[in-house]
């Protein structure tokens, strides 16, 4: 018989084991060894029948066993430094408490996936473990957070195969109350807080809100699964990345508006700061910025004013390389959750169709997030320079290089993804005892990939009596590659197979032999990506080779935290430059494992020859040629393995050591291990966007936010009136000889501002090498503000002037032009308004005004 209701039923902890309940409610406990160590300890075998969920532990024990540890002096002993180490980490002064006085006093950080621990899986990949490593190192650093996602019942999917190696989905339901989750409920400490959104035709979503505790950083999971709510409206939580357009718009209007009023809640039951910096972890959460505009305007201000106090204290992470990545709305659909009947009361339709307009037909989230957010930044040195490109129409007139989209590269949380038997300092390490580590290390991950690969098998219809084959599956030790990811077409789960004769003779070399594993989900929805799972698998399940090569299905976090310490060489062979960051070989990297990689992401920027191998990526003709772009790469790939990588790992001392290995496992820790840190990602965040973000937002009180959407209005009206009229030099013929570098020239430009006065703009001469087409590079071009030299003349044109320094040699050439210039703007290029000579716009005046901004 099937229960028409379920609930959980919470053991009563005897008293000496009541701090217990707090240690497996802190979210800590999935970075912190000694507290899982404890929990590890009550009940070993429990621990692992409740996947290493400390609260499923406590809510399974038998009453005997807990009398049982209530009795054990050492358990108890073990507990009173755990809880006390717990609220020594809570309370004292942390990095960001030292770190000045003018930081924020609160970060609302909002992403549609957190991956914390497998204990509670509410991600996907990347995005959602980036997104819990940000807590983790905020907490750490003491940086007040507040996080803000949703609460999906049946998470993402569960991942099996069938026998003939088809990705299959399933979803189990997750129960909030055998999770490290509580309720968020009003001060009498009875009543659920709850959000409510206004849907079209009268009907609401309502969500309540459970709050995780990540360390010292809340994460607020809005639940739409309430009874309150339609049963349409229940399931709009369902499952991550699920559903249809108008479902995934549901969702995200949750996650952004709805999640705006959590923080509002949270904060005024448990008098935590208001946050002064909104972060929007990519564009699912982009409508926070509406709601927070919606709030301003019930306050009396403005719309233009409203925006630019949300945009000044709004910094928004870009975190895909191709714009088949960012969701799209259909404009009607939109306009019909936002018009008089839906949401956002007080802002017109019009006002938030603009905002996300990409064209007449499709709203874009990443746009809107632009738009609402003064600070942006790409994940990667790389793919900061690839978004700048990628949304360059949004800045017209300007150069990709000066689109006001930076870049600040991703990190890992050390303490989540460095295995027990690294030492704290490998560089006073002796070559053998590094050996020994990735030794043990490697033995581990063999255990765990048979244990799991002979469920695997049995999950497809094998007998245990077929699987004997299985107890000899990889060796402890050969040389083991791993490659573990989500499986979009870009990222190349196939590549390795593209010579499928040279790869088993990898695997099979008698002398050097190869071991690989493999892991990764497809999108529910992505039959080519299932398609390529099943070409893995297929061949993984060859007789010749499948001790030396597997598939695990079901990646997750719990599998990770093994396979990264366990591999020899982390393998990423992405399309190039398609991988925002790829974080999953900074993780390898903390526990000594080499990269073998395609620059591309945090590879192209961080690789030197002692941390690993590059895989290079063809170029010119070559790179439009899938299949011969393909071909060149898996060569490649072999060749490095053959030629580089096995012969490495196989050289060894007379004691048996791989002297050259060891020292780029020792390089690799020492070296690379720092830069790949969180806390070093988190600290960039707070000084270079956090910080300025909340001193801009304090700035701009509402007369100031006014004045500042006034002077906008302004110079928008009168920019069509801006033009550069005449250029001369002094110094320069005009004929185009070459100058002597560390000559002077003066420049005096003629301009016209359009009843614009000489404080609303600036004046530059922009200097640089220039290209075969006379185009200045924008990396190397150097800007320099000219001054107005009297006031203006009969005709109201202004003379501007100033020197401009020939520092260099080589092909070179300049230009001027004319911005907006204010204060309280972040870069130049901001308001996209730029005026330049008319033979150096290419375009007609009209063209170059830039108005599709801001």
């Amino acid at each position: 018989m099937k229960a028409i209701r379920r609930f959980s039923v919470r053991p009563v902890l005897p008293e000496p084991l009541r701090p217990l309940n707090e240690l497996a409610r802190n979210l800590r406990w999935s970075w912190h060894r000694e507290t899982r160590d404890l929990f590890r300890s009550a009940d070993p075998e429990g621990w692992e029948r409740a996947g290493g969920n400390p609260v499923r532990l406590l809510g399974a024990a038998s009453p005997e066993r807990l009398e049982r540890l209530a009795g054990d002096r050492g358990f108890l002993r073990r507990l009173a430094v755990a809880a006390g180490d717990l609220q020594d980490y809570l309370g004292e002064p942390r990095w960001y408490q030292q770190a000045g006085e003018s930081l924020p006093s609160g970060v609302a950080y909002f992403s549609p996936e957190f991956g914390i621990t497998g204990a509670l899986p509410q991600y996907s990949g990347g995005l959602g473990i980036l997104a819990g490593d940000h807590l983790k190192a905020g907490s750490d650093l003491g940086v007040p957070l507040i996080g803000v996602g949703l609460l999906y019942r049946h998470g993402y999917f569960r991942q099996s195969l069938t026998a003939d190696g088809w990705q299959q989905e399933h979803y189990p339901v997750f129960d909030p109350n055998e999770l490290p989750l509580n309720v968020l409920r009003e001060p009498e400490g009875h009543t659920p807080v709850q959000v409510e959104l206004r849907l079209p035709g009268g009907h609401a979503l309502r969500a309540h809100i459970w709050q995780a505790q990540v360390g010292r950083v809340p994460l607020l999971l809005l639940d739409s699964d309430v009874e309150e709510n339609a049963p349409g409206e229940r399931d709009v939580t369902d499952r991550l990345y699920g559903g249809g357009s108008e479902h995934r718009l549901l969702q995200e209007m949750l996650l952004g508006i709805g999640g705006v009023r959590a923080v509002r809640a949270y904060c005024r039951v448990t008098n935590h700061p208001e946050p002064e910096v909104f972060h929007t972890n990519e564009g699912h959460a982009g409508f926070l910025g509406l709601e927070r505009i919606r709030e301003l305007r019930a306050a009396g201000l403005g719309f233009d004013a409203a925006l630019e106090t949300v945009r000044a204290g709004t910094v928004f992470t870009t975190h895909t390389p191709v714009p088949a990545g960012i969701d799209r709305f259909d404009r009607e659909l939109v306009a019909r959750h936002f018009g008089d009947d839906g949401e956002l009361p007080g802002l017109d339709a019009e006002e938030v169709l603009r905002l996300g307009s990409e064209d007449d037909r499709r709203f874009n989230m990443a746009v809107m997030g632009l738009r609402l957010a003064q600070r942006a930044n790409g994940v990667s040195t790389l793919h900061g320079e690839v978004s700048r490109g990628m949304f360059a129409a949004l800045w017209p007139g300007f150069d990709a290089a000066e689109v006001p989209i930076g870049s600040l590269t991703n990190g890992v949380h050390a303490p989540t993804w460095t295995a027990r038997a690294v030492p704290a300092d490998p560089g006073a390490a002796k070559d053998a005892e590094l050996w020994e580590m990735r030794r043990t290390l490697r033995e581990e991950l063999v255990h765990e990939v048979r244990a799991r690969l002979r469920a695997s098998w049995r999950e497809r219809g094998a007998a245990q009596a077929e699987l004997g084959w299985i107890d000899t599956v990889l060796d402890p030790d050969v040389l083991t590659i791993g490659f573990a990811r989500r499986v979009p077409s870009y990222k190349r789960l196939t590549l390795m197979l593209r010579d499928p004769e040279r790869l088993r003779a990898l695997l099979l070399h008698p002398q050097r032999p190869v071991q690989i594993i493999v892991a990764g989900k497809a999108h529910p929805a992505d039959d080519g990506g299932k398609r390529l799972i099943q070409e893995l698998v297929r061949f993984a399940d060859d007789p010749r080779v499948r001790h030396r090569i597997v598939f695990l299905p079901d990646y997750g976090m719990t599998m990770a935290r093994r396979l990264y310490p366990g591999c020899d060489v982390w393998l990423n062979n992405p399309l190039r430059p398609l991988e925002a960051c790829g974080t999953s070989g900074m993780k390898a990297a903390l526990n000594g494992c080499l990269n073998l990689s395609v620059l591309d992401g945090w590879w192209d920027e961080w690789y030197e020859p002692d941390f690993g191998w590059a895989v290079p990526s063809a170029d010119g003709a070559a790179a439009d040629d899938e299949e011969r772009r393909d071909d060149i790469e898996a060569a490649a790939l072999y060749g490095l393995v053959e030629d580089h990588i096995a012969p490495c790992f196989y050289d060894r001392t007379p004691g048996g050591i791989p002297g050259r290995w060891v020292e780029m496992v020792r390089q690799t820790l020492t070296r690379l291990g720092p830069k790949v840190l969180a806390e070093r990602m988190l600290r960039a965040y707070v000084e270079s966007l956090y910080a300025p973000a909340a001193l801009a937002h304090r700035e701009l009180e509402p007369g100031a936010a006014a004045s500042l959407a006034e002077w906008k209005a302004r110079v928008r009206g009168a920019w069509p009136g801006v033009a550069v009229d005449h250029v001369e030099t002094a110094g320069d013929s005009g004929g185009g000889e070459a100058l002597e570098v560390g000559s002077c020239l003066t420049l005096r430009v003629r301009v016209a501002l359009g009843g614009l006065a000489p404080d609303d703009v600036e004046v530059q001469a922009v200097a640089g090498r220039v290209d075969g087409a006379d185009r200045i590079e924008g990396a190397d071009a150097v800007r320099t503000p000219l001054k107005p030299r009297g006031g203006p003349d009969l005709e109201g044109k202004w003379l501007y002037e100033g020197p401009l320094a020939l520092e260099r040699t080589g092909a070179y050439g300049y230009t001027v032009r004319i911005l907006p210039a204010h204060r309280l703007l972040a870069a130049g290029a901001e308001m996209g308004l730029v005026a330049v000579p008319p033979e150096s716009a290419g375009a007609a005046p009209e063209e170059t005004g830039g108005v599709l901004m801001r």
